[in-house]
């Protein structure tokens, strides 16, 4: 009997524990947008906030805030149905996402739910934010695949070792955990229930909180799924491989692909067997690496090629990128880097709390080496994720109960919820074989492939309505006429070569008026110039024939100067709707007549100096002619510097 009280008065008192516990740790506050001089987000209904929540949710120990975002339903509906979304990574920002949902179709009616998971973006604290630097830092020296690996662990381990020091339980980040964090979340803001939206391994997230909090979830949205955790890392070479093979296939059966890179899967293992011995180093701005260099090796080839196929754009030119590494051409190849740092911009230490913890231990590096070594050529899987074996072997990893194990896993995910899982045709890291896997798995589930895309196919405009549609109970089997008009891959292959393009874009989409404004008061010259003269030589003002000579050579070399800038400016724009990853190498060869023209104006120029020089003392108010010629000097100025010529 006694024994009984003890075990009742036992349980009551951790009740009692708990609930103080709860209403002490557990509330929420405001914060400030982000984006206080958005012009874009002015006026729109979002509220910015934090929940605070245990650190550690076994012992309720420590605090960290989780920031959110709630983008209320453009309708102004009260208790409205919401969407949470689920950012992928692990370690990307959720709420940074937030261009992508201000005008999404499912804001129509319902309120979206941003977040940054526990450890990243705005959430406090963040866990290394810095270490993807160091990555690229190491990445970037001319080294073997081993020192690389080396570098990394040191690095991973000394993230480990600061966030340990600093109080940070780094076994409390972690699937359940961010779990945990969305239940207490969805009931704080007042909803019922939710439809969850996860993306990549946001996706595995999604599937681990649906299994421990079913009666929170409407339905499931998931784009690029993990169909599997324990074979995620074991099948990446697969993933890999499978999209390049298409892109092989693709240009091998196009006339003008196959003509252009004739071979490209031979070109493609070539580059592997040439960089291995040969790599390319290139300069870049020291504002992306303080070194102002990065070299090329075989495995830096490999993981751009690889993260080339997950967007619809990078796809179509990764013939050109192949055939450009082969050329060993520096100039287009250092355009490339600062994409290649913002692939490492996430959050790294949850990164590697969470794969270290929840996904390596339950892989098998020799699974991983036997698929990789199905490849002759590719000489291993990508070291970039080859590596993070070795790294999470040094991390180690905290012993769990089994009642931990299995929450933290997908085990329990109920069959019946209403689900929706897309993928795109070329997908390398989550290919569309984990889509059916997973479909085949819930009863409820629609399986949808959308060709022509790679990675996260949901934030494309077809994906959008798909979603969208799918949220609002419409019968999405009739939205594969969706795909139906679906514009094919276009792999690129007429491209006039030309690394200052992407350099002059630039220029103009950062829009420094002090870099700028010599060259516009030099076309505001030119033009004045023009008209002017145009009406002194009519009206016949000029007696001598040198004055009037110089000043028609002015006139013709400055509208050629302004034409070919004109033109320069439309190529890229219109080159930038139809794919920007094409700036990088040149313009598409139909604006070939564009670099003939800038020639021609460098041309007369010269000519039109030459002149100005030899008959110096014969020409009229010499030195205003001069600022014209000057002004036409600084035009061919910055085309030079930034490469056009």
């Amino acid at each position: 009997m006694n024994l009984q009280r003890t075990i009742i008065l036992a349980i009551v008192f951790n009740i009692l524990s708990f609930t103080i516990v709860n209403a002490q740790s557990i509330r929420k506050e405001e914060r400030e947008s982000p984006f206080p001089n958005s012009k874009f987000l002015e006026g729109e209904n979002i509220q910015w906030g934090n929940l605070i929540v245990p650190e550690n949710w076994e012992s309720l120990k420590g605090e960290v805030k989780i920031a959110y975002a709630v983008l209320n339903n453009k309708k102004s509906k009260n208790n409205s149905e919401a969407v949470v979304f689920i950012q992928g990574g692990p370690g990307a920002s959720g709420t940074e996402t937030i261009w992508q949902w201000v005008n999404h179709p499912i804001r129509e009616y319902k309120d979206i739910i941003l977040f940054d998971i526990r450890g990243t973006g705005l959430s406090e604290p963040r866990l290394c934010p810095d270490l993807g630097k160091k990555i690229l830092e190491f990445l970037s020296k001319n080294q073997k695949k081993e020192e690389d690996e080396k570098e990394k662990i040191n690095a991973v381990i000394s993230c480990k070792t600061d966030l340990i020091s600093k109080g940070v339980d780094i076994s409390s980040y972690n699937s359940l955990a961010i779990a945990k964090d969305m239940n207490v979340l969805k009931a704080s803001l007042g909803y019922k229930k939710w439809s969850v939206y996860g993306v990549s391994y946001g996706t595995h997230v999604a599937q681990v909180y649906a299994s421990n909090y079913p009666n929170d979830i409407e339905s499931l949205i998931l784009d690029s799924p993990i169909s599997s955790i324990s074979s995620y890392y074991e099948k990446n070479t697969d993933g890999f491989m499978s999209g390049l093979l298409k892109v092989f296939k693709k240009c091998k059966d196009d006339p003008a692909c196959n003509s252009s890179y004739k071979d490209l899967d031979t070109m493609f293992f070539d580059v592997i067997k040439d960089l291995e011995i040969n790599p390319i180093t290139v300069k870049v701005d020291d504002k992306f690496l303080k070194s102002g260099e990065f070299t090329f090796n075989s495995e830096d080839f490999k993981i751009v090629i690889q993260q080339a196929l997950y967007h619809k754009q990078m796809i179509e030119v990764i013939p050109l990128l192949i055939s450009q590494f082969r050329v060993r051409n520096k100039k287009a190849l250092s355009n490339l880097v600062p994409s290649f740092a913002s692939l490492l911009s996430m959050d790294y230490g949850v990164y590697y709390c969470f794969s270290c913890e929840e996904v390596l231990p339950l892989n098998d590096i020799s699974k991983f080496n036997k698929e990789s070594r199905k490849y002759e050529g590719l000489d291993g899987g990508v070291a970039f994720y080859e590596s993070d074996f070795m790294v999470c072997e040094k991390w180690g990893k905290t012993e769990r109960d089994s009642l931990f194990m299995m929450n933290n896993s997908t085990k329990n995910l109920k069959r019946n919820i209403p689900t929706v899982i897309i993928s795109g045709e070329y997908d390398p890291i989550t290919p569309s074989s984990n889509g059916s896997e997973l479909s085949a798995k819930l009863t409820e589930s629609k399986f949808l492939e959308i060709p022509t895309y790679g990675h996260s196919a949901s934030f494309t405009q077809k994906g959008s309505k798909l979603v969208s549609d799918f949220l609002s109970d419409v019968d999405i089997k009739s939205d594969t006429k969706l795909f139906s008009d679906i514009k094919p891959v276009h792999l690129v292959n007429d491209v006039t070569i030309n690394s200052g393009v992407f350099k002059m874009g630039s220029s103009f989409n950062n829009l420094d008026p002090v870099f700028l404004s010599p060259l516009i008061i030099a076309f505001v010259l030119m033009t004045f110039f023009i008209i002017n003269y145009t009406i002194k030589i009519f009206k016949k003002e000029y007696s001598k024939i040198a004055d009037s000579i110089i000043r028609l050579m002015g006139i013709f070399t400055s509208i050629v100067g302004i034409l070919c800038f004109a033109l320069l400016v439309r190529g890229i724009s219109e080159t930038a709707a139809n794919n920007y990853f094409i700036l990088a190498f040149g313009l598409p060869s139909s604006f070939d007549y564009v670099f003939i023209g800038v020639a021609v104006f460098a041309f007369l120029l010269i000519l039109s100096f030459a002149y100005y020089f030899l008959k110096l003392k014969s020409i009229r108010d010499r030195s205003i002619v001069f600022s014209l010629l000057f002004s036409n000097l600084l035009c061919i100025v910055y085309f030079m510097y930034w490469g056009i010529m």
